[in-house]
């Protein structure tokens, strides 16, 4: 059976470790067949056959695609340009993608859409987010309910739905929380590995980063470990499981 290809973002080794260790627990995925590279520590292998996987997953990060290049840091402008590297490839052959939240950005960014803080940004914690018609039908949310919590957090959005994409999800506060291009290239703006614990740990992680004021970071964490938040692991889940 062909591994899954997980590529983190995240420059703090507490927050790519437990990221790692969500993405394997709430999808179901054995370490055995996962092929992790942490892209602030290392490039892709000049020899990296997409083909020789059963999907990529890319997992969130700090950074934002929309900030100023002239004062992005090396490591954020780094890791954005290997991970665009792949979507044409991803994109033009139709492979198995999962980007979460910053996945979307890059998935929007690829196909031509504004990606920007102009609107849609979300702050920390819980939303209710519904699935659309298209989304009912498709095979990663036909088994879920049509409207469930879902955790976010991020300054940026992308403010259209990219050509050739279809609208799974949305909420009120962002519309775009879910799409998906061709067949089987998908991207959430919440974070379908994550539940009250994994946030509780990010909150302290990234308290100063301007997602919030560190003064609500216990009210932010107590929100978030009170929300019943099972529905999008079942998402990764099925993405595992179709393409595994």
């Amino acid at each position: 059976m062909k591994p899954f290809l997980i590529l983190q973002l995240r420059p703090e080794d507490e927050a790519a470790n437990g990221e790692f260790a969500a993405l394997l627990a709430q999808g179901g995925l054995p370490r055995s067949r996962a092929h992790r590279i942490r892209l602030d520590q290392e490039n892709l292998p000049e020899d990296l056959n997409l083909e020789d996987y059963a999907g990529v997953i890319v997992g969130g990060g700090p950074g934002c695609l929309s900030d100023d290049p002239a004062t992005k840091p090396p490591v954020e402008a780094k890791i954005e340009a290997e991970v665009l590297s792949l979507m044409p490839a991803i994109t033009g052959r139709d492979l198995p993608f999962m980007g979460c939240c910053y996945g979307i950005s890059i998935l929007a960014h690829h196909l031509g859409a504004e990606v920007s803080k102009r609107r849609y940004s979300e702050p920390v914690g819980p939303v209710h987010a519904t699935v659309t018609d298209d989304g009912a039908a498709d095979p990663l949310l036909h088994d879920l309910p049509r409207a469930f919590p879902v955790l976010v957090g991020h300054k940026e959005a992308t403010q259209e739905l990219p050509k050739g994409c279809v609208h799974l999800m949305a909420s009120a506060s962002c519309p775009y929380q879910m799409i998906r291009y061709g067949q089987n290239v998908y991207a959430t703006q919440f974070h379908p590995e994550a539940d009250g614990d994994v946030f509780a740990d990010r909150i302290r992680i990234y308290k100063d980063r301007g997602y919030f004021e560190p003064h609500e970071a216990e009210t932010l964490t107590k929100l978030c470990m009170d929300a019943e938040v099972t529905e999008p692991r079942r998402i990764l889940r099925n993405f595992v499981e179709k393409y595994g």
